[in-house]
């Protein structure tokens, strides 16, 4: 089987690319392809962004709609799913699956898809293994860590921030957004090869995990 993933930004498409291997064989394959940024659907789910800019939830209409025409053509004995990968951030979470099943369902045929939703952000699937942050950061704020609640609305990444960046938070909004970016990267790449996707405490991440394996 062939999962091509789409994900908002480029530090999950870090993470995803190392935990990829921990939660499939090796005889399956995957592509993770990142955005610049989730964006909105289109209200009359027809994009009027330049493509160029790769806004996920921009583009979603066109790129489905590709997929499906794109995987009606595969081998019968060949199986390709598309995984979509958002945060949730401050949306309703029953809202927000509506409005994707919506851009899926209006896609003639329709590629096999899944919508598996980070609460609150990406953040939350590294904050699902403490140890693993532990690991990357020895020295790491155990108390912020400790008092997480997993997929907590809590301004995850800022949260992250204080238990392992000097200055915490506070000092990385003062950096332009690009900077940011780059540092959730760095976290992306230190944290995920230590992760255990076994035991990770995000449900959020279980549902993505084994969303995978229900489909092999």
């Amino acid at each position: 089987m062939h999962f091509e993933i789409l994900i908002e930004d480029q530090s999950g498409k870090k993470a995803l690319d190392i935990l990829m291997p921990k939660i499939i064989e090796k005889k399956h394959t995957y592509r993770v392809i990142s955005y610049r940024g989730i964006g909105r659907i289109p209200k009359n789910l027809k994009s009027h962004t330049d493509a160029r800019n790769r806004i996920l939830l921009d583009r979603l209409p066109e790129l489905l709609k590709g997929y499906g025409e794109t995987y009606t053509n595969y081998p019968i004995n060949y199986s390709a799913v598309v995984i979509v990968v958002c945060d949730l951030d401050r949306r309703c979470l029953k809202t927000f699956r509506q409005e994707l099943l919506r851009v899926l369902n209006s896609c003639t045929p329709k590629p096999k898809t899944r919508f598996c939703i980070a609460i609150e952000e990406g953040e939350a699937w590294l904050l699902g293994d403490i140890p693993a942050i532990k690991a990357a950061y020895p020295k790491a704020k155990v108390n912020i860590l400790n008092n997480y609640q997993n997929d907590s609305i809590c301004d995850t990444w800022e949260l992250l921030a204080d238990a392992i960046f000097a200055g915490g938070a506070k000092a990385l909004k003062n950096e332009p957004w690009y900077v940011i970016g780059k540092e959730k990267s760095t976290w992306a790449e230190k944290i995920a090869p230590e992760m255990n996707v076994e035991q990770n405490a995000s449900p959020s991440f279980c549902y993505f995990r084994d969303k995978i394996r229900e489909l092999i």
